[in-house]
Formats: structure tokens, sequence, C-alpha cells
């Protein structure tokens, strides 16, 4: 790598550590190390609460090329707690960008780096797995660095659903003549979803982690949609429990997290993927039609087939690594997939599943 000013550093629980330059907020800044494969879509990475409480490290070489807009969000705020490049672009050139990425990192306060050799750091995570890691700029204070890093906690046993919850019930599309009353549990959901559902006409009612049965109830939903969001599903047991008493009363469908707890709540098991999968090019096969989809991925926790009772159906597995992508329960009238339908970013394979799940409730 070329001569530059180095003030930042990235010290691993495994004591590996790598060198960079602040380019976005400076300052001190902790979280799960993850990569993702994404050429694209960095600012829907930036802004996906399932990437709460983890640095992501992008693979491509040269990150920010087209700027920031304001409707590629995917919530109201970026939500990781890191970014990682190996250089980011200080001309954006595209007739949708507002702002440089940079400006857009310093601006909400995000820390991040480039610099850093991300082709070794990538190997360096699919070899070892994720861990948690720092960010900071004490870069000669190595020893302290790695000490501080050894007391996070890591991923499994974090319930990370209740900081990036709404607080409130709240719509954020309005929809005129809506077809479909579709009550969603919010643990940290993506906006492309929503607008899916309003493109399809359905009213979509965003309830707070908080939310209870009789609330779900008073508000006569057609179904109930769970939601992405971040964090072990195996500790998210204020939303199995809440799932276990919806169960059989309406159509149900789930994405990511959704998936899991879902998965939970039916008497399954999730376990840790060593890196998980982050990417907008995981092959997934629905066992139904026999059609291979190009899907894009933001998970580190998995379901175990073998925990599934009788009566759900493995309906999507990875062909990477052979992973419960996607269920079905007839006689309940639940389906789920693991993967992100909803494209943002990413291929629009999958999208079919949001009508697969309105014609469930028709």
């Amino acid at each position: 790598m070329e001569n530059f000013r180095r003030n930042a550093v990235l010290v691993l629980k495994d004591g590996t550590y790598f060198f960079g330059r602040f380019v976005g907020y400076r300052g001190e800044t902790w979280g799960e190390i993850v990569f993702n494969t994404g050429m694209t879509g960095y600012q829907e990475i930036l802004t996906d609460p399932s990437y709460h409480r983890q640095i992501v490290v992008m693979t491509y070489p040269h990150i920010g090329n087209y700027g920031v807009n304001s409707f590629d969000v995917e919530s109201d705020s970026p939500k990781v707690s890191g970014f990682v490049m190996r250089e980011i672009s200080p001309y954006p050139s595209n007739s949708d960008s507002e702002k440089s990425l940079r400006e857009y990192l310093i601006e909400n306060k995000i820390v991040a780096i480039d610099r850093v050799d991300t082709r070794k750091l990538t190997r360096h995570i699919r070899d070892h797995g994720a861990m948690m890691g720092i960010i900071s700029n004490k870069i000669d204070k190595i020893e302290e660095l790695k000490k501080e890093v050894q007391k996070l906690p890591d991923m499994v046993g974090l319930d990370l659903s209740v900081e990036v919850s709404s607080r409130e019930p709240h719509t954020v599309i309005n929809i005129e003549n809506p077809i479909y009353n579709i009550v969603a549990l919010d643990y940290g959901i993506k906006w492309n979803i929503l607008r899916l559902f309003a493109e399809r006409k359905a009213k979509v009612t965003i309830m707070p982690y908080t939310v209870t049965v009789d609330d779900i109830i008073s508000m006569k939903p057609d179904g109930i949609f769970i939601s992405n969001g971040p964090g072990d599903p195996g500790a998210t047991l204020h939303a199995v429990r809440l799932i276990k008493e919806l169960i059989g009363k309406y159509p149900m469908f789930g994405i990511c997290l959704g998936h899991q707890l879902i998965s939970i709540a039916l008497g399954g098991r999730t376990y840790k993927l060593k890196f998980g999968h982050h990417a907008v090019n995981h092959p997934v096969k629905n066992l139904k039609t026999g059609k291979i989809e190009i899907t894009s991925q933001n998970h580190g926790f998995a379901v175990d087939p073998n925990s599934l009772p009788k009566d759900v159906e493995i309906s999507h597995i990875n062909l990477n690594d052979k992973s419960v992508e996607g269920i079905i329960c007839e006689s309940k009238n639940i389906m789920a997939v693991q993967y992100h339908p909803e494209s943002g970013p990413g291929p629009h394979d999958s999208r079919y599943l949001f009508d697969e799940f309105l014609g469930m409730i028709k």
C-alpha cells in the first residue's frame, strides 16, 4: 500500500490490527466486524438497522463513487457502528448525488476509515470468523486497545432489537384506499419493505417492540409482518413470546430476524454463522419451483433445519452452504425467508414473496 498519514487503527478481538485514516467522524467506536461484498448499495447498508452494533468492511475497493441522496435510505439515519473501506471517493459523480459520502459520514457522526487492506482483513474474518473490534485514534496505544476489545460483549446473547425499534405506532407511507391492513412488528424494519407493500396497496402500521396482543387485535389486521433487525434471535425472547400468541390468529410473513423469530416460536433453534451472509449475490433455491434466485442477504445467525417441527416445510436453501433460507407452515398460514426480498440494495428476483403473502391473506 502507498504511504499515507495514518491516524486511525482497527483492533480485532484476536489481537490483529490494521492502520488507516479517518474519512468520517473522528472518534472511537466498537462493534462486530463483518464484511459486505456488494459493489454498490453503501447508502442502504449504512442505514440498515440490521447492522446496528456492527462495523462493516466493504470488500469493493472504491466506495462513494455516486455520492449520497435523500431517497436511497432504509431508515431515518445511519445505523452501523463503523465503516471500513479500501478507498473513499472524494469526487462523487451522479445526477442524483446531493453530497459526498465523506460529508454524509461526518454529518451523521459515523466513524469511518479507509486506506485499510480490506482484502487481507476480509480473508482474516473469513478464516477466523466475525468478531468484536474497535476503531480508535489511539494509534500509539495498541496494547491498551487490545485489552479494551477483550471486554466487549459477543453478539451471541445480545438483544439489540429494542435499541432500533420504533417507540410509538406509526405509518411511514400513507395509502389511499388500501386493500390490505398489515401490522408490522418493528425490530429494525427496512423502508423498502414498506415501499413494496405500498405498491401493492397494503397499509402498514409499524408497531414498537412493546406492543401487546390486545393492541394488535384491536387494529383488526389482515396479516402480520415480522421485520428484520439486529442481534441474536435466541435472546429476543419478548418477540418470540408475542409471536407465539399470534400464531394461528393471522397470516404471518417474516424476513431475516423475523424468519428466525418465527422459527423459534414454532419450536426451532438458531445458531451463529462463522462470518454471516452479507452480500447481494447469494444463490438461493426455491425448493417448490426449482428456480434459483440471486438474493440480498444480511444476517449472522441461521435456523437449524433439524430443530423444525414436522408441520414446518423448508421452502428455500442457500446453495453456498445449504443453510435454511425459507420456511412455510401451511397449517398456520405462515411464510418466512432468511434473505431480503425487498432488494434494498440488491436484485429483484424475490419480490414475488410479497405477492404470495398477500395472496395468502386473500
